[in-house]
């Protein structure tokens, strides 16, 4: 009886955790902290500073002691050679020989006689074809992944975002541009929530 009741009360959402992205409509500052990973996270903490400016959604702040949210997670930007190496062949040898051979003489009487007979045959086939190839490709990719975190340490929001570049933007200005414009989408959702289709 005891399971079955947990499972009711689960069912119904009593232990389910609070969804805290609300708190995103009510914060005015944010305060963007260092970001982990290798020598680029702080080139890409500066441009998701930048891009989080331009969503004019929040006011960005450089004092982590005034932020209503603070974004903290790991950036990188990797430069790296994918190598693909191929090879096809076809190789087909034979050979075949064969000899065979007869001799008989003699002398009687100073008269001389003989037979001699030879015979050889030989048979050789071969086909041979070789195809190789060795691509190296240089690739560009970055991620970012960050989460705002609410002054008693919940997590109200996180995202992932990766790119290996786009037409016009390198791959950390892209990854960058992508954490704001996802924010920026998940505040607009909130903002105007779709009514339940009836």
């Amino acid at each position: 009886m005891k399971i079955a009741a947990l499972a009711i009360l689960f069912s119904c959402g009593v232990f389910a955790q609070d969804d805290l992205s609300p708190q995103l409509l009510a914060v005015k500052r944010i305060y963007v902290d260092r970001l982990t990973g290798g020598e680029t996270a702080a080139q890409l903490r500066d441009l998701i500073i930048s891009s989080l400016e331009g969503t004019k959604l929040y006011i960005i702040t450089e004092n982590p002691d005034r932020a209503d949210l603070v974004m903290r997670g790991a950036a990188e930007d990797l430069i790296f050679t994918d190598v693909f190496q191929t090879a096809e062949g076809i190789n087909l040898r034979g050979g075949a020989s064969s000899s065979s051979g007869s001799s008989t003489s003699g002398r009687y009487n100073g008269v001389g006689s003989g037979y001699d007979s030879r015979s050889s045959r030989a048979i050789n086939v071969g086909v041979g074809e070789e195809n190789s190839s060795n691509i190296h490709e240089r690739r560009h990719e970055a991620f970012a992944t960050v989460r705002l975190v609410n002054k008693d340490g919940d997590v109200i929001w996180a995202t992932t975002q990766e790119s290996t570049g786009a037409k016009y933007r390198g791959a950390s200005a892209d990854v960058a541009e992508k954490v704001a414009r996802q924010l920026a989408d998940d505040v607009a959702r909130l903002r105007h929530p779709k009514s339940p289709a009836n």
